[in-house]
Parts: structure tokens; sequence; C-alpha cells
């Protein structure tokens, strides 16, 4: 992925690339675009689409916020190739989204080679500690793993992975991409509505040192001031000077370490200083014209897959964009595919996951047939694994907390050279474990919430163990193996469920980006709960309840359905369209 000398006609220098950071600034809205007034009308009509098309030739971004986006804009302008972009957006969204995401949080990667086509992944995510034994939440827990706190925090891989993908495969220092991070960090970035609205409905775990920087005197600091994290600052600024010895040795690990001891927890610095990450295969399947490539376990991607197969098997298009037999249909084979999941995700190096099984054509064909067309079903087994089964309880649930919210960023990026990355990163939960540690400004997450107590279940709390990871980035090459576009969203389990519905839209349906990524979703819960968006007309809504789903209806733009974005080549010019979910606060830029 390293870049070829080439002319450019386009601006490259940094006094353009800050032009448009003032720009972006100034449009920094905060409040998504707002639909019509709330209505059971049928009648309604919504516009297709709310944003305009971003289109450019040269390169293109999509990041959480606009000033990250920013940020990765000027590094291809001025020579980056599309790694660079990412880990400059990856250190800005880990100051002005606090709360989704962080160096005290995981991410993980895909990466396309626009040279030879290959693509690789980075398992960014952290692990448990030595001491993460099931005996010690016995003893410090009552036995339950929880949801927040010092117990729910694993080791942080994010630091990590944004070294390791630079050293693999960036052109410029660490130092120079995380620049714009520690300025933001130091000096303050303006507050959105949408991040006080978070920040309020949000905070209810952070520790004092957390209320007083996001919650000061009880509130959201107000709309419009600047958000400053001084101690995040010099944080940044050790790991641009060191790299991962910044963070994972020396004193931000001891300080890290010490913290999470007093505060009754099992991470230690040696925890820390044995962190890596893992360069790992993709998993890929076949999808309407399209390789999928996708993060092996311990994340869900093997759930997108199965999902994707098993629709496979449905006449999806002529049932109709979002009639109740689409939606009903693909509900009942999301629950069919995370019970699968469920039932086996975990960390491949410490548990043995079937996954040719999972994946086999035959296996999900005959699984795709459960679907009752008639009745919502309340609870799926996992099935078709007998032989890996034999002798064996199944575990139904992977344990953990529940995250309505999914509080995560994704970012992506397409270079000059056809070089491509699609990246997630997060904290898990609205700030994650709830603890800021004083004197390194770090937010530390709570995957570790996602282990599970059961014994022998696959995802059972172990020490040195990667828990269940919700995170699953997309990529799609076209059947001549160029790629086709990057995808994904934040929000939890809710991911798979909108990768599925805005590739149908797009691939099914006609849609542009766009459009695809507007256009109203649900979201399937456990058991019969559905959220959907009220742009799905009342008699679809009113159908899919007589067949059983018990549907909670959402008015409005919100953060239930994630915050998709996607960079799409297009096939006849090569062209790049970037899409960019007005569901939260993504932005996207082309040149």
């Amino acid at each position: 992925m390293m870049p070829h000398r080439m002319f450019s006609p386009f601006p490259t220098s940094r006094t353009a690339a800050l032009a448009i950071l003032i720009l972006l600034l100034t449009a920094c809205a905060g409040e998504p675009p707002s639909s019509q007034a709330p209505s059971d009308d049928a009648e309604t009509v919504f516009p297709a689409q709310n944003r305009p098309d971003v289109r450019g030739v040269r390169g293109a971004v999509s990041a959480g916020h606009p000033l990250a986006a920013a940020a990765g804009y000027d590094v291809l302008s001025r020579g980056g190739n599309a790694v660079d972009a990412v880990v400059a957006m990856a250190g800005v969204l880990a100051v002005v989204r606090p709360h989704m995401n962080g160096v005290g949080g995981d991410a993980f990667a895909l990466f396309y080679d626009g040279e030879t086509g290959e693509v690789e992944a980075l398992n960014g995510s952290g692990r448990s500690g030595a001491l993460a034994t099931p005996d010690f939440f016995r003893e410090s827990f009552g036995g339950e793993i929880p949801g927040n706190g010092p117990g729910a925090v694993s080791v942080p891989g994010a630091v990590a992975a944004w070294v390791d993908a630079l050293e693999r495969f960036g052109t410029k220092e660490l130092a120079e991409l995380l620049e714009p991070a520690i300025i933001h960090a130091s000096f303050g970035f303006p507050v959105s509505t949408r991040l006080a609205r978070d920040f309020a409905s949000q905070g209810g775990a952070l520790n004092e040192v957390g209320r007083e920087l996001y919650l000061p005197g009880g509130s959201p600091p107000p709309v419009g001031s600047l958000l400053r994290n001084r101690a995040l600052a010099r944080t940044l600024e050790r790991i641009a000077r060191e790299g991962k010895a910044g963070f994972y040795e020396g004193p931000v690990a001891e300080a890290l370490a010490g913290f999470l001891e007093a505060e009754g927890g099992y991470l230690r610095t040696e925890d820390f200083a044995d962190h890596t990450s893992t360069w790992v295969e993709p998993l890929s399947g076949e999808y309407l014209g399209y390789r999928l490539l996708v993060m092996p376990p311990n994340t869900q991607g093997v759930a997108q897959l199965m999902f994707a197969e098993m629709a496979k098997h449905h006449p999806l298009e002529e049932m109709g964009h979002n009639s109740a037999d689409y939606l009903h249909t693909l509900i009942e084979l999301k629950k069919l595919a995370f019970a699968d999941r469920d039932r086996w995700v975990a960390d491949p190096e410490m548990a043995d996951i079937p996954l040719d099984r999972l994946l086999d054509p035959q296996r999900l064909a005959q699984r795709a047939t459960q679907v009752d067309p008639s009745r919502a079903a309340a609870e799926v087994e996992p099935g078709g694994l007998e032989e890996e089964m034999a002798g064996r309880e199944v575990g139904g649930r992977r344990g953990g907390t529940p995250n309505d919210f999914g509080d995560t960023v994704y970012l992506t990026a397409v270079d000059r050279w056809g070089n491509a990355v699609s990246w997630i990163q997060s904290l898990f939960s609205g700030f994650g474990s709830g603890l800021v540690e004083p004197e390194t400004g770090v937010l530390l997450q709570n995957r570790g919430a996602l282990f599970t107590m059961e014994e022998g279940h696959p995802n059972q709390v172990a020490p040195g163990k990667r828990p269940y990871h919700t995170l699953t980035p997309l990529m799609a090459l076209r059947e001549d193996g160029v790629l086709g576009f990057t995808l994904g969203t934040p929000g939890g389990d809710s991911q798979t469920q909108s990768l599925l519905q805005i590739m149908n839209n797009m691939i099914l349906f006609g849609m542009t980006p766009q459009e695809a990524i507007e256009a109203p979703r649900f979201r399937s819960y456990e058991d019969l709960r559905v959220a959907m968006e009220d742009r799905v007309p009342a008699p679809v809504r009113a159908s899919l309840g007589g067949l059983g789903h018990e549907i909670r209806v959402i008015h409005g733009w919100t953060s239930t359905f994630g915050g998709a974005q996607m960079i799409f080549v297009e096939p006849d010019f090569g062209t790049l369209t970037v899409a960019s979910d007005p569901r939260r606060e993504a932005y996207g830029l082309a040149y």
C-alpha cells in the first residue's frame, strides 16, 4: 500500500485543508436532518435523500465527526495514503467522540491493497488480565460479569492497532498524524447538540473525575462551548513520541494499572505490557455479485456472513423494499444467525469454533427454511452442529450487558492509489466502564462485560482472553476482485442488521449509497422486540404486529439504528461516492 509518485492537479497545501476545516466547523449543526412531524398516516411522504451525494476522483474519507473527516482529508491532500488518513481520523475521534471510543478502547480494521487486490485484517482488541478467572468474579463481583466499573475493563487495544497499521502500511510519522487530536484535546473543540445530548443520556455511570469533565455541575458542557481534556492531550503526546511503549509501558500503563487495582479490577502493568494486536485472515462470502469480507471471531463478522447467505434463499426483491414480508423475513433470519453467533463466537485462540460448519452453505440453506412466514419466533436455538455439540450443554446467550446505543465510531478512507481501509473502534457502552483515570485523562472501555460466567461456554471469562465483540467493519469486492465499497456502522448488535439492509437497498433496490444509508431501518432485539423507524409505513408496521412482532416506533433520526458510512467505487468510472449517515455526526469528504 505504498504510494506511487504521480502528479496531482488538486491543492495539497495545509492552507487549503484548513479552509475545508473552517467550513466544516461552521457547517457542523449537531442536529440531524429532521423528518416531517411524527405520523401514522400511510400517505406521509418522506424525502428519499436528505444529504447530497459526495463524489471525488482521487480520494475520499468518512468519519464519525466532521473534524475527524477534515483531518483525514488533510492527510490525503498532502500525499498520505488511506492508512495514514485513518490513523489521523482515529486519533481525532478519540478526542471528539470521547463517550464512544478512545485510547481506552479497541479497534478492528480491513485493509485493501490497490496494487495487488489483497485484503488483510487487524484484530486490535484487548484481552483480560492474568487475574481474570471465574473465581475472581465469584469472589469480587458475586459471580457476575459487571456491565461497567473495574471488573468490566479489558486491556485497551486501539493504540497498538494505530501503531501496527501505520508500521505495516503507512507512509507518515505517528507524531504528525496525531497532531490534530492533540490540538483538539489541548485547546478544545466545539460541543455539538448531539454530543451534549449523548453526555446527558449516557453519563450515569461516570466516576467523579468523569463527571467533572463531561458533566460539570451535573449537566453537559453548553452547546458551542469548548471541551478540553489536557490530561488526555499529554497522554497522546507521549504516544506520539514513544509509540506503543508510550501507552503500554511506563507512566501511562502504571497509572492505569494502579488506578484499576485500587478500584478492584483485575488488570496489572504486566497485562498492559503483554498486549499485542493480531494480523488475521478475513472471513469471506459471496452475496449478490460481491465478495463480502469481514473480521473473524472474536467478532460477530461470522453472523454477518450467515445472515447474508441465508438471505439468498428468500425472494427478497420480489417481496418489495420494506414490505411486511421482506422485513419479517430479515428479522427472522437475523434470529437464526444470532442464535449460532451467541453459542459459538469467542476468542479463537482459546476456544474451538467450528467456522467451516457455521458457514457451510448447505447448512445455512436448510437453516433458512426455518423461517415461519406466518409467525414471529420468540426463541430460536442454534442448529445444525450436532456433532460439535455432542456431550456439551448448549449455551443460549453470550452473557454480558445489552447495548442499546452502540457506542462506537466507524471510519473509512480510499486514496489515489486505490488503497482502502474499513476501520471501527469503540468503548462498547456509552462512556465504557465509566472510569476516567485522572492522571492520563483516559476513559476505559467495558468490553470485558461481554464475557460470560457460563461454565464451558467458548466465551467464558479466562485469563489472557479476548471477549466477544460486536464490531463488524465490512469490505466488498466485485467479481473481478476490484474494490466495490467499504461499509460500517456503530450500533452494537444492530451492526449486522443495518449492513445487510443497506446492501440490499443498494444492490437489490437500486438506491444510491446515500439513499441506501438514509432509508428507514429496523433493529431486532432479543425475543419479539423490534425497533422500527417511523418512515416505515404504518400499515406495514401493523402487519408485522399481526405476525407477533412487538414493534416500537422510533420517530426522527436517532442513534438507535447506528450511523452508517460508505465509500463506493463506481464500476464504470472508478470515481468515488461517499455516503454518511445523518443519524449521528458522520461526515464525508472527497476530492
